[in-house]
């Protein structure tokens, strides 16, 4: 009955970056081995960690030990003040070390995992997030978990919260008492995982046509925040965090330009204008911070991602060629020169993150005092042109700092200074520039250096798109030397692909880790639009290998694909992910693939492929739409091949 008890508060609980010692350290676990700069962050804790693999789980068998799970990502904040607080702490780290097997994983490194116990955790309580803390038996099953613990108990509006030494001990002692009750809990989240991983009842019987399509955007259109664009809740009058989700908007944008339908094309400028003038968007640095916390997209969490930021590069590219508006060109322009400068090695690879945080303190490395701001712009008019153009009235972060945001729009303010917009620009930008430079004194966020081949593939596509929407040749340049890379370095002999590439600390870098369907997909398709904009076969030629290759190794006869390949290391699930959040899913971005292939090559065995894909998903689609307009953006794609087909043959 106590376990029954904690299952029930585990349902409704529900992150320093760690820099290398400067003497010799206290602690060393098996963590030190590793390359991922997340484990290597956690190789000096108490915690006597683990990496994933079967030594781990053959040590918790032998020991009749649970195995207790932490899945995070270096630049993920709650995971550095988890690790801070507890894994880094001896008297928990002595809970842990006694009565678990304890692993690490980062979930850049092995997103197969990280989705299988996230699906879990959601099957469980629903929603999600990372540090994601799972608690498994020892052969890899789930039992119960959250995401972020606090160390210690707290009370909350007058009632008792469980921290996580007195949740560990809970646990521990039910693992002893009452171990058939933790077994059968076991059991039925094993089966609500195992059905949630799958595609559904079979193929339905739902006709792939444009009825889909329209009623997937119908649903967005619903969800639109109609005063600072995105998408929300209504009910809840749009309130909580917010992310960009470009697969909604490049669907969103695909319909409305195919359609000629303006409502639709405003739907996206609306969200591209908002986002571009608040504070997800770094004014001084360029680039976009990975989500704000509140609805109108001025106080970010402060982390970049590689992917966000390619992403958001293709659709503000699409979006200029479509509207010409200079905002969304200096967008562009200002996020790949921050994407060049701090997110590429000498050779060529794309960093995948930077941190949300510089000495434990989130977003201090981009916000300011007034003092500070006082201190780099002495005279008293730079000043004022700055308060007036970033809304520097007063602060709007904690109550001391301030977020550079853009209140009014750029020509209007111009026009209300009474001057152009290229007067205005003129006269900001040595004030930006010294902004730029004090802050470049300032330590910076950890930057993650592991090269990820699914990113850099959008990453491509970005540069790619821009290249041709702008169009600019020395962003084609870019997207041809990034793909060159990965393909002479991410690209097995047998023409497979890995994952990751980088190094651990004193050796060179190298690939490593079997590629998921996501680094098939992603990384065709930033060669699929790299060809689109330059015309040359030989990235046609590589996409169709990719993609026969993920055919081969992730294909399912049925239709779609397993994240997996079909001779990865076998876990507790396979799976074939269908959601599109802040990304596409692996399966949504292969058949968009699929599509293009068809429309490019005019060979039906794409077009075959692409609509088993289609059909396995048609289900999901049809009910759940909104989580799926990557794969809908892809279907919408298919029936205009299709139509243009059927009309060049009448």
């Amino acid at each position: 009955m106590r376990f029954i008890s904690l299952f029930i508060m585990l349902t409704l609980l529900s992150s320093t970056t760690a820099q290398p010692p400067k003497t010799k350290p206290k602690f060393t676990n098996l963590l030190a081995k590793e390359t991922s700069p997340y484990l290597l962050m956690h190789a000096h804790n108490p915690t006597n960690w683990h990496a994933w693999g079967p030594e781990a789980f053959a040590k918790a068998k032998k020991e009749g030990k649970l195995v207790f799970l932490s899945v995070g990502y270096s630049s993920c904040y709650w995971c550095h003040v988890m690790e801070r607080e507890s894994f880094n702490n001896e008297q928990v780290a002595k809970i842990l070390n006694d009565s678990f097997v304890c692993i690490k994983v980062d979930r850049e490194e092995r997103p197969d995992i990280d989705h299988i116990y996230m699906t879990a955790h959601q099957a469980l309580r629903g929603g999600g997030g990372w540090p994601l803390s799972m608690f498994l038996l020892p052969d890899g099953r789930p039992i119960v978990g959250g995401t972020y613990w606090p160390r210690e108990d707290k009370v909350i509006d007058g009632e008792k919260s469980l921290g996580f030494m007195s949740l560990l001990k809970i646990v521990a002692e039910a693992w002893k008492t009452d171990a058939k009750a933790i077994e059968k809990q076991s059991e039925k989240l094993s089966e609500a995982t195992l059905q949630a991983l799958g595609t559904g009842p079979g193929i339905a019987l739902v006709a792939l046509d444009r009825k889909i399509v329209q009623g997937i955007v119908d649903d967005l259109k619903a969800e639109f925040d109609p005063d600072y664009g995105g998408f929300g809740n209504p009910n809840r009058k749009f309130r909580g965090p917010k992310f960009p989700t470009p697969p909604r908007l490049e669907l969103v944008l695909q319909v409305a330009e195919r359609a000629k339908d303006k409502e639709l094309l405003k739907m996206v400028t609306h969200t591209l204008d908002k986002m571009a003038h608040g504070g997800i968007w770094d004014h001084l640095g360029g680039g976009f911070h990975r989500y704000t916390v509140e609805r109108t997209w001025t106080v970010p969490h402060f982390e970049k991602m590689l992917y966000d930021n390619a992403q958001l590069v293709e659709l503000y590219s699409k979006a200029y060629a479509a509207t010409k508006k200079p905002l969304y060109r200096r967008i562009v322009d200002e996020t790949l020169a921050y994407v060049q400068r701090e997110m590429m090695s000498p050779e060529g690879a794309f960093y995948s993150s930077q941190d949300a945080e510089t000495h434990h303190e989130e977003g201090r490395f981009y916000v300011w005092t007034p003092e500070e701001i006082v201190a780099a712009l002495p005279d008293k008019a730079d000043r004022e042109l700055l308060r007036q153009v970033y809304g520097l009235a007063k602060v709007n972060f904690e109550d001391k700092y301030h977020i550079f945001t853009l209140p009014t729009s750029m020509p209007d303010l111009a026009k209300e200074m009474k001057m152009t917009e290229d007067q205005l620009n003129a006269r900001l930008a040595p004030l930006k520039a010294k902004l730029f430079a004090e802050r470049a004194k300032r330590d910076k966020p950890f930057r993650n250096e592991i090269a990820l081949t699914a990113w850099s593939g959008q990453m491509i596509a970005g540069f790619a798109e821009a290249g041709r929407s702008l169009p600019e040749t020395k962003y084609l340049e870019t997207a041809k030397s990034a793909a060159d890379f990965v393909l002479k370095n991410q690209v097995t002999a047998a023409g497979r692909l890995l994952r990751t590439y980088g190094a651990a600390p004193g050796q060179k870098p190298k690939a490593a880790v079997n590629g998921y369907l996501e680094d098939y997909a992603f990384l065709v398709h930033g060669l699929l639009t790299l060809h689109e904009a330059t015309g040359a076969a030989k990235w046609l030629d590589h996409s169709k290998k990719l993609t026969a290759v993920m055919i081969q190794f992730h294909g399912d006869k049925k239709g779609g694909f397993y994240m997996t390949a079909s001779d990865h290391e076998k876990l507790f699930a396979r799976s074939k992910d269908q959601y599109d959040g802040a990304q596409p899913s692996g399966n949504s971005m292969a058949a968009r693939n699929l599509a293009r292939l068809w429309k490019l090559t005019g060979d039906e065995k794409w077009r075959d492929e692409a609509e088993r894909t289609f059909k396995v998903f048609a289900a999901s689609l049809k009910m759940n739409g909104t989580g799926l307009t990557a794969m809908a953006q892809g279907l919408d794609s298919w029936i205009e091949v299709q139509e243009s087909r059927k009309d060049a043959k009448k």
